[in-house]
């Protein structure tokens, strides 16, 4: 009898869920919530596929995911409180600096910003060069938002200010199609899925596509780090076990997605991400998987490559003096690449 009580205990004790585990019960904060801003974009795919998978929860982690219009809006939730972490793009971790705010980038989810702009061909039949573009309403995710980065960096490099055009905010999904369509606007900065559906369409000449890794490189000059998870420097000193937790699903969702068909990518998604037609989301992710980062390392060089890009874009951090080191760190991604070599 009680050699079998003891079996019956044991095999009791192996299926006791991940969320009661040892591991579980190391972390400092299980349940925390991630902003974001547009879940469905391909650019957050590893993001989605982390949670759809499960990989949070094989960590021990109850993460709540919470979606904003844009990635301005999604940093506003973690610097009110209402958030722990981001997912949201690299810079942000530099303008935060900037004001004097800590955030650090600990895990990346994409190598380029996957950031296409392009000008609507309807309004702008005689288009030429982007500085055609003063005067015209251009769309982006969110005011704020790095796609508003990459506007004001094409804009600049044609000589032309913030001031010189309108920017409206469309959001990251069918409000920001329908805006181009319709002719609300003149032009836009988005992400795939949008871009490859207006492109499909008619609806978008493309000027500036940083999907292509070695076209982001040569705007930018150099590797510019884009998605990412990043969180104040507060957060990550107290809760180190959790922040490892988090890099290690990332990781993990990473290379996952880079050995993946398409197919496979699609069942891992919602349904409503695809904005009604599989075929273009098949087409989104097959022009943005380079882009995705294979690994979650962040580049070295990436944040001065950043740094370049705000003071392009943004006269009044010209003279901004960055802690380059301060906004980023490895040691999680490591860990994770050593303790899931294979995804």
């Amino acid at each position: 009898m009680h050699r079998r009580q003891f079996l019956a205990s044991a095999a009791a004790l192996a299926a006791v869920p991940t969320s009661l585990s040892p591991r579980a019960q190391a972390l400092e904060k299980s349940a925390l919530t991630i902003a974001v801003g547009g879940k469905n974009l391909l650019y957050y795919l590893p993001l989605t596929v982390a949670e759809s998978l499960g990989y949070f929860k094989h960590e021990g982690l109850d993460v709540t995911i919470a979606d904003f219009a844009g990635g301005s809006r999604a940093l506003q939730a973690v610097i009110g409180g209402s958030a722990d972490v981001v997912s949201g793009a690299f810079e942000h971790t530099l303008n935060m600096q900037a004001k004097g705010q800590a955030l650090r980038a600990f895990v990346l989810q994409g190598r380029a910003p996957q950031i296409v702009f392009g000008i609507n061909p309807k309004t702008m039949p005689g288009y030429k060069s982007v500085a055609d573009l003063k005067g015209k309403k251009i769309g982006v995710t969110a005011p704020g938002s790095s796609t508003n980065v990459m506007a004001n960096f094409v804009l600049a490099k044609a000589g032309l200010k913030p001031a010189d055009v309108s920017i409206i905010g469309v959001g990251a999904g069918s409000g920001a199609v329908a805006a181009m369509r319709s002719g609300q606007i003149d032009a836009i900065s988005n992400l795939d899925p949008v871009i490859t559906l207006l492109q499909r369409s008619g609806d978008l000449k493309v000027i500036s596509d940083t999907r292509i890794v070695a076209e982001s490189d040569r705007v930018f000059g150099g590797p510019m780090p884009a998605g990412c998870l990043y969180a104040p420097l507060a957060f990550i000193t107290k809760n180190p076990a959790t922040t490892q937790a988090l890099a290690n699903a990332i990781v993990r969702a990473n290379k996952w997605i880079q050995a993946a068909g398409a197919g496979e990518i699609i069942k891992a998604v919602p349904e409503s991400y695809l904005l009604g037609d599989r075929a273009v989301y098949i087409d989104a992710f097959l022009a943005s998987k380079g882009a995705l980062s294979p690994d979650g390392t962040i580049p070295e060089a990436g944040a001065a490559t950043a740094v370049r890009a705000l003071q392009g874009a943004d006269a009044t951090l010209a003279d901004v003096k960055f802690d380059l080191a301060a906004v980023f760190t490895n040691d999680f991604v490591k860990k994770a690449n050593a303790r899931y070599p294979k995804g």
